[in-house]
Order: structure tokens, then C-alpha cells, then sequence
């Protein structure tokens, strides 16, 4: 552990979220960004042993091939071959770099193994967001709400946080550029027999209005759309979201069902509700590892550790035959890349009297990209229950990362599901927001009729 890890982790343990308003860091610290810290905060130097390397400034050039129309995009280490490969037979040797849920997953499901390759620190991001998180680092600040971010916007609210509340918000505001689509993406359920079964297939839209350079005060962190295409049962739904920065009033949700030929408020569209893109395999808060509301939990900042994560996963983000990725137990490991990486650990306790299917969470977040790469919750019982992961890949043509496309392991059921893969259908990024015209509820209905 390093000096700066010890540090930031006793800072953390004196600042367990208690409901009362923080103060913004001062200017001396942070002086740290761009220093000793990524302009985003992040630790700028390597581990000891050279397996996590030094931040040079992320990868900002597309590979050869690279056509953005198609949004597919090449991987651009699609030539390194793995170091070396971690299964049931090895596990203990990297356990301390490990999860409780990989771990449960390398026992339980024969055949599942982690090809781990060179790490790459390909997270980069625009000026205008390095100069917002320089801005918010001194004004940002937990509202006595204990949720709400102040005197944030146009960057990352906490780059040098002191709590797992601070921590879980930068996730939620990871960015992922002013706005994305994916034209065709997929959710799969494998049931316990490894039958593969299309959940949904649609459009997703994804916009960030918490990043508008032109608006000092957001409201807004981000606003989605799910235009549902199949299955045929499923066609012509959609769902519309806004996720409000003031946690009191937390997501605002509409719903199109065609049978009912109108839109009508949705708010149970959070927290553990079944998530209907994944036919009820997951909970609406699982979509990305984590959305919504977090007042349910007492959020506590352990530390950071090194870990393998889902990293520039290119090959199987975009693969081109879902018979290939899709195993009848696990995701073809052939497929999936894992790096070292370090780490911010969240753990989520359930409040008393709060109501919620998972007792306890785990939530391990990228120190380069504030994205929830991994976690693991926690039945009623205390049991191991749902691990999952979050496949993060950068979008070098526009300095900002993807992390839309993730899945949980169903340990009890012997399940599992993978929401929101783009295939061949790729994903294409702008630097501008569409109209608002197009986040209406009018709006919605008119796209979803069929």
C-alpha cells in the first residue's frame, strides 16, 4: 500500500458518511492533481513492481481501421497475447489481487479462467473535463442530505474524495461523453440448463448534461432511453430516465407499454425492482454495476487495492457472433481481457428497516475512470449471491470510456446475464446533446409505436 493510498485511506475512515455537510478539499491539496494525482485523481505513478504502470495520458489515437461510422472499434492490443492465465487449480496464488465473488466463481463454475494481460492506463479525458474537476476539487461538497453534490458540474465532483458516498457519485457521473448510441444492442439470460435466451434488443441512448460546459448549476446528471426492437413480444416499448443531481428527488422515469398506447410515470423503476431488459435477472440499481439512489445503504470507504478487472475489452464488446461469446455457464474466456488494476473498495450496508434484496454490496471502482468494474452483493442471509462486472473499454476517438455493457454471475441459481452488448451493432459517440425536444414524453410515445 502506498503512502498516498494510506493517507487518502485514513482521511476516508474519519469521514464515513454521517449525513452532516463536507467541506471541499483546500487548494494545497489539491495541488495533488496533475502531480502526484492524474488530473482526475488518480495515483500518477505505477505500483512497485511495474505490473500497474505510470499514467501517461491514456490513449486518444484510433487503431488502424477504425471507421466511426460503424462505431465499431478495433482493438488496438489485439496482437498481445496474455501473461499468464488464473483458474481453480492457481486461484490462491493471486488470491490478495482477487475478489470474494471471482474467487467463488473460479471454484463454482469449471472451465472459468481469467487471462490476464498487460495493464494499460487507456482512460483519457477532454480538457474541458479536466479543467471542470480542477474547478470542482475546491467547491464541490457533500449537501447535508449527505447525497447531493454542491457546487459541481463540468468535471468529476470528487477527485480526491473522503468518503464511499464521494466515491459512488463519481461512478454515477463516470464520463462517458456529452452522448452515446448504441444502435443495436442485446441483452442475453442464460438459464441454469445454459439455454441462451434473448431478453431485449434495442436502441440505448445514453446523454450528460451534468457535463454541459454552458450550464454552471446541472440539474441533470444524466438522461437514457431504451428503445425496445425485440424480441417481438418486447418491440416497440421504451423507457425514458432522468437522474437528478438532488438526491431528494432522485429519478424521474416514463414507460411506453404499446398495449397501453401512452406514457405514463414509472417510479418504481429503481432500487430492486426487477429490471425488465433482463427479463428480471437483475435489479434496476444493477444496470452499470449502479444507478440511483443510494440511501437505502451505509456507505463505507475501505481503501484501494490491486486487482484483475475487465479491461479494454474490445474483443468481446464488439464481437461479431454471439454464439461464439456466450457460454452455456460463463462468457467464453477466450473473449474477455483482464488487467491490474488499482482499485477504490466500497462496501454498502443495508440500513436498518431499509428494504432492498441484496444485505451488502461490494463495489470495486477504477481509480482511472471512476467506473464500477466489479462487485459483489449479498443475499439476506449473508450469503454470496450476485457477482458481476462491468467491460470497460475506452473510446479513444473521443477521450471518454464505456462501461454500459455488464452482467452478474447468479451463484444460487446457477445463472447469468449480460445487459446491454453492443456486437457488431457498435457505439457511436458525439460531443454535443441532442435536442431536448427529443426528451419529452410525446417524444417517447411517438418513437415507441408500432
Amino acid at each position: 500500500m502506498t503512502r498516498l493510498t494510506r493517507t487518502l485511506l485514513a482521511a476516508s475512515l474519519l469521514a464515513v458518511h454521517t449525513g452532516v455537510l463536507h467541506a471541499a478539499v483546500s487548494a494545497e491539496e489539491a495541488k495533488q492533481l496533475g502531480t502526484t494525482l492524474t488530473p482526475i485523481g488518480a495515483e500518477m505513478a505505477g505500483n512497485k513492481d511495474g505490473s500497474i504502470p505510470a499514467y501517461t495520458g491514456g490513449l486518444t489515437t484510433p487503431p488502424p481501421g477504425f471507421d466511426s461510422s460503424k462505431g465499431v472499434r478495433p482493438d488496438p492490443f489485439a496482437n498481445e497475447k496474455p501473461l499468464f492465465s488464473i483458474d481453480a487449480s492457481n486461484m490462491d496464488t493471486y488470491a490478495d489481487r482477487l475478489s470474494e465473488g471471482q474467487k467463488a466463481i473460479l471454484k463454482k463454475l469449471p472451465g472459468f479462467r481469467m487471462d490476464v494481460y498487460p495493464t494499460h492506463r487507456s482512460v483519457a479525458y477532454p480538457k474541458t473535463i479536466i479543467e471542470g474537476t480542477a474547478k470542482n476539487a475546491t467547491r464541490a461538497k457533500l449537501g447535508d442530505d449527505g447525497y447531493t453534490p454542491v457546487g459541481a458540474g463540468g468535471g468529476i465532483p470528487f477527485p480526491i474524495p473522503k468518503n464511499g458516498v464521494e466515491v459512488m457519485i463519481n461512478h454515477i457521473t463516470r464520463y462517458q461523453g456529452m452522448s452515446f448510441v448504441i444502435p443495436k444492442y442485446s441483452a442475453f439470460n442464460i438459464d441454469a440448463a445454459g439455454k441462451r435466451v434473448l431478453s431485449t434488443q434495442g436502441i440505448w441512448t445514453l446523454e450528460s448534461p451534468f457535463y454541459d460546459q454552458a450550464n454552471s448549476d446541472p440539474i441533470i446528471y444524466t438522461r437514457a432511453r431504451a428503445n425496445y426492437t425485440g424480441p417481438a413480444r418486447r418491440a416497440g416499448e421504451a423507457v425514458m430516465t432522468f437522474e437528478s443531481v438532488d438526491a431528494e428527488k432522485g429519478r424521474r422515469a416514463y414507460q411506453y407499454l404499446p398495449g397501453q398506447r401512452r406514457v405514463r410515470l414509472a417510479p418504481d423503476l429503481a432500487y430492486d425492482t426487477p429490471n425488465p431488459s433482463t427479463s428480471g435477472m437483475s435489479t434496476v440499481d444493477d444496470v452499470n454495476l449502479f444507478n440511483g439512489r443510494m440511501d437505502r445503504y451505509d456507505w463505507k470507504l475501505v481503501g484501494k487495492k490491486e486487482m484483475y478487472v475487465p479491461y479494454n475489452t474490445y474483443r468481446f464488446t464488439y464481437a461479431p457472433d454471439p454464439d461464439s461469446v456466450f457460454g452455456s455457464k460463463f462468457v467464453n474466456p477466450d473473449f474477455v481481457r483482464w488487467e491490474l488494476h488499482r482499485v477504490w473498495v466500497v462496501e454498502a450496508t443495508l440500513k436498518p428497516g431499509a428494504r432492498h434484496i441484496y444485505s451488502r454490496r461490494t463495489f470495486y471502482v477504477d481509480e482511472d475512470s471512476w467506473a464500477v468494474l466489479s462487485n459483489d452483493q449479498y443475499d439476506g442471509r449473508g450469503q454470496l449471491w450476485r457477482p458481476g462486472f462491468a467491460y470497460l473499454t475506452t473510446l479513444y476517438d473521443a477521450e471518454a470510456i464505456n462501461t454500459t455493457t455488464s452482467g452478474h454471475y447468479d451463484l444460487i441459481a446457477g445463472t447469468y446475464y449480460i445487459n446491454i452488448w453492443p456486437g457488431t451493432g457498435g457505439l457511436k459517440v458525439a460531443d454535443k446533446m441532442t435536442s431536448d425536444s427529443r426528451w419529452t414524453p410525446d417524444s417517447l410515445a411517438g418513437a415507441g409505436v408500432r
